[in-house]
């Protein structure tokens, strides 16, 4: 059987209630559930930084490997044209050989460079490896802080959270599923978290413009579901004028 508009709204105000429980809780914690992520955010990204680091100087090391093989070639190379260049026939082979020779005396300058390129490199990296590691370590001094002062507000408050989300599930169950989506989506567009309000003095209780007297007829029958046509907020009733008697002279 489906529910009123009264059944409805009432089971709306239980949730907003709920909410702006939870709603309270969060704000007590503050902006540190968003520094500790962005803290994690940040030691990620020195982490990444570093290994990129890590994994360039092993690419560095290996380059000087290749370098220094290919010096022992060279200089293999060149005891071998040496060995030759005592068995030559002729002046043009001995210049071909010679060439050939200083051919690889050139590769070997150019391997030299090439190492001492590398280390020179590697100096560097290690030098930002060493930076961005100490700026790690403070973040994560840092990220330690925030993370036992979260601890400790959460541990507070973690009952009542516990609770608070178990009745929240509870009252979420006998909503029908297209208005509990209007309901948080509501929510999630105003600053307060008020998805449902009522009239007082005859303002929205969300966004205070005016809301007219026949409007607030048709809100206070319940009859039909009625939202803020400044805001969009769902009214739940109109709060009725507190009438204050004078004394009779």
């Amino acid at each position: 059987m489906e529910n009123t508009v009264a059944q409805k709204l009432d089971a709306l105000v239980k949730l907003q209630t709920i909410d702006s429980k939870l709603d309270e809780i969060n704000k007590v914690r503050g902006d540190l559930p968003e520094e500790v992520r962005d803290l994690e955010d940040e030691l990620a990204g020195y982490e990444t930084r570093v290994s990129k680091f890590e994994s360039e100087i092993q690419k560095l090391e290996e380059e000087i490997q290749n370098n220094k093989q290919s010096i022992k070639d060279s200089e293999k190379l060149i005891k071998k044209y040496e060995e030759q260049q005592m068995n030559v026939r002729n002046n043009r082979e001995y210049d071909a050989i010679t060439k050939e020779i200083e051919l690889q005396q050139l590769e070997i300058q150019i391997g030299e460079k090439r190492i001492k390129e590398g280390f020179a490199k590697i100096d560097l990296k290690k030098e930002e490896i060493s930076k961005t590691d100490g700026a790690l370590q403070e973040r994560k001094k840092d990220l330690d802080v925030k993370r036992k002062e979260l601890d400790s507000i959460i541990g507070e408050s973690k009952d009542e959270e516990d609770k608070l989300l178990k009745d929240r599930e509870k009252a979420s169950k006998v909503i029908e599923e297209r208005l509990l989506n209007s309901y948080n989506k509501i929510r999630k567009n105003v600053i307060n978290g008020l998805a449902v309000v009522i009239v007082k003095r005859d303002a929205c209780g969300g966004c205070f413009n005016t809301v007219p007297p026949q409007r607030q007829v048709d809100i206070r029958e319940r009859k039909k579901l009625i939202v803020c046509e400044h805001c969009g907020r769902i009214f739940a009733d109109v709060e009725l004028p507190v009438v204050v008697e004078t004394a009779k002279k």
